[in-house]
């Protein structure tokens, strides 16, 4: 156990409540009891049934339970996490370092099949061993999905709800964790839909996710929070597309919701999304991988949860302490690694703010200004990383633009580089700084899904292409089965290599191709010579030979 492990143990002893104020467990609402298949002897459950980690299955039937906001709307108040977000005596949060397990199965097809989930929680549970938990065996430091609206799912559960969907790409899903005080809940709620209705959304419904924390350490179990998904349309007011609609209103209602609540930003979150968007959804917490897909989300056992495409996370939680807002995927990214750079980057981006504006958001500069700051205090490098790269892909950039924006190859001394790549490469270093690191960067908007690795190649990244139009990339081999006569390519990442798939096009998009694609749409060697401007043509630069130092007579050569 490291020492930020230790003490983070302490310090949830410390602070959890005890005798009649600790928060009871509970188990799945009476909707999720259909969906549970199988349960391990130790307490894991199989979607399909068979043997998992050596442990035999025995088949049950889950009776219905009551729903779990009976249990939970007396208790008082507590902040979604217990541990420090600022330094203490000599511990200091931005000093942790980082390393997980990241992964994703793909279908060139594009079609929304149960074996792209199932597989991808295989995977996420064969890549356990990269995840790590406390002294709690049963408290692991957060595991996620990430995959494709199921909408079939989504328009069958609603009926139970109350309300109908209408077509894909005319509403959007928000997952989103909730107070546990019913007050404080319903006040963000409302908070959340006065901010949509004054954007021109309408909220279809809320519906609460079944969920059963009975094998849950007391760590997260302490944090947990309400998990409810909200339902809404476009927007009929604005000419902003969908996706960006939804950007401005997350970040609205989060500024909002912390002033009703009388929450002071950069502090702990009462209210977190984990996602908010009409192509993706992410069901994530502090969990164990085989907590997540064994029976935590009982959505994920359901037959008609389907995708065409699952990105997974298993965290080591050493950049931050664990949390359930934490926890991976983000929004649009899973991340292996760290970043170094990470302090530099979060400056300048700081000093970026007061001359932000997007016309393509449809925001002036006072308007941005109110969706400010782009990377939370508390969040992770990786939490900053995909608040800047989600503000790139809002603001009009595609997303492997901003991702080459963001992680470059190491171009400025290659000489084999092309000339185009090259001048490419130097005009996006001139708008952003590197975000510099060992990593494994795998991102995804609903239209991309991909990977690519930092220039030094100091992650571990396999991928298998397969003849049955299956995609599979992951941090180790071995973690989805593919039959050796079914390999169509297989390979690692190599530094600065990007591995794309374009579900439009229902590709695999070369690395080099992809790269000089972007490197000829714009004339960027031009632009470099006509615009970039040197330090010493603006101010007289002093000859070597009279550089004296000060109270020294003669030159320093």
């Amino acid at each position: 156990m490291s020492a930020a492990q230790g003490m983070a143990y302490k310090l949830r002893t410390d602070a959890a409540p005890t005798g009649a104020g600790r928060r009871a467990r509970r188990s799945h609402s009476s909707v999720a009891a259909p969906y549970r298949a199988a349960r391990l002897v130790q307490g894991g459950v199989s979607i399909e049934g068979g043997l998992v980690g050596g442990c035999q299955l025995t088949e049950e039937r889950v009776a219905a339970r009551p729903p779990r906001a009976a249990a939970r709307d007396a208790e008082p108040v507590r902040p979604l996490s217990t541990l420090p977000e600022s330094s203490i005596g000599l511990y200091d949060p931005s000093r942790e370092r980082d390393s997980c397990g990241v992964g994703f199965v793909a279908e060139l097809s594009g079609d929304y099949k149960r074996a792209t989930v199932n597989d991808a929680l295989e995977m996420l549970e064969r890549m356990a061993h990269r995840g790590a938990c406390g002294c709690e065996k049963n408290t692991g430091d957060g595991a996620g999905i990430l995959v494709a609206l199921p909408h079939n799912f989504f328009r069958e559960v609603t009926k139970d709800a109350g309300f109908e969907l209408p077509q894909p790409g005319e509403y959007a899903v928000g997952m989103v964790f909730l107070p546990i005080d019913e007050k404080r809940r319903e006040r963000s709620k409302a908070e959340f839909q006065k901010v949509a209705e004054s954007l021109g959304h309408v909220i279809l419904g809320w519906r609460r996710v079944p969920t059963d924390n009975s094998d849950l350490g007391e760590s997260a179990l302490q944090t947990e929070p309400v998990i409810e998904q909200v339902f809404l349309t476009k927007s009929s007011s604005s000419e902003a597309d969908f996706e960006q609609q939804l950007y401005i209103l997350r970040r609205l209602s989060i500024l909002s919701i912390r002033a009703a609540l009388n929450l002071r930003r950069g502090g702990k979150r009462d209210f977190y999304m984990c996602s908010l968007s009409s192509r993706t959804i992410v069901y994530k917490g502090q969990l164990k991988p085989c907590q997540l897909k064994g029976y935590y989300y009982a959505d994920l056992g359901h037959e008609n949860f389907t995708s065409y495409m699952a990105l997974v996370h298993s965290r080591f939680s050493t950049n931050t302490f664990p949390s359930w807002d934490r926890a991976q995927p983000m929004r649009v990214l899973g991340h292996n690694g760290e970043i170094n750079t990470l302090k530099g980057n979060k400056n300048w981006m700081k000093a970026r703010e007061g001359l932000l504006e997007c016309e393509k958001l449809g925001l002036t500069k006072d308007q941005f200004s109110k969706i400010l700051p782009i990377v939370d205090a508390t969040s992770s490098d990786s939490g900053a990383f995909d608040g800047v790269l989600e503000l790139l892909i809002r603001g009009g950039r595609s997303l492997p633009e901003a991702v080459m924006m963001m992680i470059p190859e190491a171009w400025q001394n290659d000489v084999n580089m092309e000339p185009e790549k090259k001048a490419l490469y130097e005009f996006l270093s001139a708008l952003m700084e590197p975000w510099d690191g060992p990593a494994l960067i795998s991102f995804t908007d609903g239209r991309y899904l991909g990977a690519t690795l930092d220039r030094n190649g100091l992650r571990p990244g396999r991928f298998y292409v397969t003849h049955s139009g299956r995609v599979v990339m992951g941090s180790e081999v071995g973690v989805v089965d593919v039959p050796s006569k079914d390999v169509l390519r297989k390979g690692r990442l190599n530094p600065g290599m990007m591995l794309l798939v374009d579900f439009e096009n229902h590709t695999v998009v070369d690395d080099e191709a992809l790269k000089a694609q972007y490197s000829k749409a714009h004339p960027y060697g031009e632009w470099l010579k006509r615009q970039k401007i040197y330090l010493k043509d603006i101010v007289e630069s002093v000859p070597e030979t009279e550089r004296v130092a000060p109270g020294i007579s003669g030159s320093l050569t």
